[in-house]
C-alpha cells in the first residue's frame, strides 16, 4: 500500500519512486525471461508481440518499424509490447500494490485493464533518444492516466534514464490532437529547459509511478550497462476505442 502523503506527492509532481518492489529472485527471473524473449528462446506466441529493433543512429526518426513478430535473435530490441501475454510478466503486473494504485487513480468502483505492457531497452552504447512528449492517445474515449515503470537494470543519467518536468501533468495535454503527445522543437525548447529537468534514476527492482501527462524524454546510453525497463499503462476497463474495441478487465472493481 502507498500512503496518503505519497499519493499527494504524486499528484503534485506527476511521479513517485515507490522503491524496490521486486525481490532479487523475482528480478533475476524477469531479467532472464526478457533475454529469452529477445533471443527467440521463449515458448510463447511471438505473433502477438509488437517488436521493434533499436535505432542504429540513436535518432527516434530512424527507429525501425514496429510490427508484430520476431525480428531475429539479438539483445538490441528497443521495444517489445503486449507482454501481458507472457505468464511471468503478466503475474508481475498483477501485484496487489498496483491494484491499490489503480483504485486511487480511477476510483475503487472502476474495473482496471492493461492498456499496454512493454519492455523498453537501451542497449549498452546504443539506445534511441526519445523526444519530449506526454503519453496520450487520440483513438480512445477516455485517457489512461498512470504508468508503472520498473527498472530491470540500473537506470542512470549516463545510460538514458527517464527525464521529466515535475508538475507538467497538471496543465493537461499540450497537443491533444497529436497521438502520443510529442512536442514540437519550439515547444520543447520553451517548456523543457535544463533548469526544470529531473532525472528519474532507479536501482534494479525499483518502480516509479508516472502520470501519463508528465512531460518526459530520455537520452541514448553512453555506458557499458544496458538500461532495461518494464512499463505498464493501466486504464479504466470501460474504455472503448474509436474502432469499437473493448478491453478485458485485469482487476475487478474493489468497491461497489
Amino acid at each position: 500500500m502507498i500512503s496518503d502523503a505519497q499519493w499527494q506527492q504524486f499528484e503534485r509532481d506527476g511521479y513517485l519512486n515507490l522503491g524496490k518492489l521486486l525481490s532479487d529472485e523475482e528480478l533475476a527471473g524477469l531479467q532472464k525471461r526478457i533475454d529469452e524473449i529477445m533471443l527467440g528462446e521463449a515458448s510463447l506466441d511471438y505473433g502477438r508481440l509488437l517488436m521493434q529493433l533499436d535505432s542504429t543512429t540513436g535518432e527516434y526518426k530512424d527507429a525501425p518499424e514496429q510490427s508484430n513478430g520476431f525480428k531475429g535473435a539479438t539483445l538490441a530490441y528497443r521495444k517489445i509490447q503486449n507482454l501481458e501475454h507472457d505468464d511471468l510478466f503478466s503475474a508481475y503486473l498483477r501485484k496487489p500494490v498496483f491494484r491499490d494504485i489503480c483504485a486511487r487513480a480511477y476510483g475503487p468502483e472502476t474495473p482496471i485493464a492493461c492498456f499496454r505492457a512493454m519492455f523498453m531497452n537501451k542497449p549498452s552504447h546504443q539506445g534511441t533518444k526519445l523526444p519530449w512528449h506526454q503519453d496520450a492517445w487520440t483513438d480512445l474515449d477516455r485517457q489512461p492516466t498512470i504508468t508503472l515503470w520498473t527498472a530491470l537494470d540500473p537506470a542512470t543519467k549516463a545510460n538514458g534514464c527517464v527525464e521529466a518536468i515535475p508538475g507538467s501533468h497538471r496543465g493537461g495535454l499540450i497537443n491533444p490532437e497529436h497521438n502520443s503527445g510529442f512536442l514540437s522543437q519550439e515547444q520543447a525548447a520553451e517548456i523543457c529547459t535544463p533548469d526544470k529537468v529531473v532525472y528519474l534514476e532507479l536501482k534494479p527492482g525499483e518502480v516509479v509511478l508516472l502520470h501519463n501527462w508528465l512531460l518526459h524524454s530520455s537520452d541514448v546510453n553512453r555506458t557499458d550497462v544496458s538500461r532495461r525497463g518494464f512499463s505498464v499503462c493501466y486504464m479504466d476497463a470501460n474504455t472503448v476505442s474509436k474502432s469499437g474495441a473493448r478491453f478485458e478487465p485485469l482487476f475487478e472493481a474493489v468497491a461497489v
